[in-house]
């Protein structure tokens, strides 16, 4: 009875039996049982996890990276039109890729980094142009939203989880995210709310541009790794935001009103009528200078660490009719697609594509109107053609002029 205890299998790192543990793995010359291996598989994450964040930056090559013309050659493939834009974008991203390329020149020159700031009216690809970008940097690329941001101190998150996104998508390899890009997305909506004083802090509003300042300007910033809010006693990861870039895009909405009074459209006399005869009242964004977003509530100082200040036009019917089918992505192909994964060929008569450009132009909603009328066309062809034993289907003008009758009559009703 003595002789089968001392012969029971042990694990050789706790010494618990076999019948104390879930199971024991058998090695040459010993055992280790589940929980042992587990705690053993953390330790070693943790400590690679920490060799890989000590580890330094990509080492970028000059002669590998896409240059101005490549990039928006690869940005054609997927956006439509903004040439502006797109150009703008190319030149900022490349020259952002030297700037890091000359820290190691120790030359007395310093390049400054360009931050760039793009407006233009809801659904004209100012999202779209920053994630299609991304898919071709070389350097770690993340997208955040301004709406939330608030304040330190009060609900909302703070600015700081700005670089807690970067960090996550560089794995919190911190050399790699202090050279990479920020895509700050609807910057206008933190804009100043009003000129007047007021009792109350604008704590979403005119506070986080100024919380944004030190992150653009570039500064040591303490960041917590897991995001949320700051606490005395946690671990902060310092984040030197002087080599990354920041590109914001908002929408500012009303801005127009704002370009026209600058530009003095609606005075009268001959000569007033002279000087706005050249101005294009249909695309007044083209105009847009850094007084006019002084006027609509960004606060001086945040208006000059963006230096570079490029807009986008509103998408005209030509425009429109070439994003429902050209881009590699466009909404079309991806109907295709789907249909394709149930076995069935879909195609569109030309005349629904007219139909649908039409119906968005009225809509007045850029290139996310498109969507919601596509959408609303195949609602019903999405939910019957998988149960059917169908090879084909062709979307004709009658059927979708039908379809969208009928939605709107629905909602009506329901109104």
């Amino acid at each position: 009875m003595a002789e089968s205890r001392t012969n029971k299998k042990k694990c050789s790192f706790c010494g618990r039996s076999e019948n104390e543990v879930g199971f024991l793995i058998t090695g040459m010359n010993g055992y280790i049982c589940d929980s042992c291996a587990t705690q053993a598989y953390e330790i070693t994450q943790e400590a690679l996890g920490a060799a890989k964040n000590g580890a330094g930056a990509t080492k970028l090559n000059l002669k590998e990276l896409p240059k101005p013309v490549e990039i928006k050659n690869f940005l054609d493939q997927y956006v439509i039109g903004q040439d502006d834009a797109k150009r703008f974008l190319s030149v900022s991203v490349y020259n952002h890729y030297k700037r890091l390329l000359q820290k190691d020149s120790g030359d007395d020159v310093e390049i400054e980094k360009s931050n760039i700031i793009m407006v233009g009216s809801t659904g004209t690809g100012k999202t779209l142009l920053a994630r299609t970008i991304a898919k071709l940097l070389h350097v770690p690329f993340t997208i955040v939203d301004a709406t939330v941001l608030t304040e330190a101190g009060y609900v909302g998150e703070d600015i700081e989880s700005i670089l807690t996104r970067l960090l996550q998508v560089a794995d919190y390899n911190v050399p790699e995210a202090e050279q990479g890009i920020v895509f700050i997305d609807e910057i206008d909506k933190i804009a100043r709310k009003g000129d007047n004083p007021s009792i109350t802090r604008d704590v979403s509003g005119e506070g986080v541009q100024q919380g944004l300042l030190k992150l653009l300007e570039g500064s040591v910033v303490n960041v917590p790794p897991q995001g949320g809010r700051k606490h005395p006693d946690q671990k902060m990861i310092p984040v030197n935001t002087k080599n990354i870039l920041f590109i914001c895009g908002g929408a500012f909405d009303g801005i127009e009103k704002k370009i026209a009074q600058r530009l003095n459209t609606h005075v009268v006399g001959y000569n007033a009528s002279q000087k706005t005869a050249a101005i294009d009242k249909n695309n007044m964004m083209q105009y847009i200078a850094p007084q006019d977003l002084k006027s609509f509530g960004l606060i001086p100082e945040i208006i000059g660490r963006l230096p570079v200040l490029t807009y986008l036009n509103p998408l005209d019917r030509t425009a429109l009719r070439a994003i429902l089918t050209e881009p590699k992505n466009s909404i079309i192909r991806q109907y295709v697609k789907l249909f394709e994964m149930d076995g069935v060929k879909l195609t569109f008569q030309d005349e629904v594509f007219e139909y649908i450009v039409d119906k968005a132009v009225e809509y007045k909603l850029g290139a996310r109107g498109l969507r919601s009328i596509v959408e609303t066309i195949m609602m019903d062809v999405m939910f019957e053609i998988p149960s059917e034993n169908k090879n084909t289907y062709e979307v004709t003008l009658d059927y979708a002029k039908h379809q969208l009758e009928k939605a709107n009559l629905a909602r009506l009703q329901n109104a």
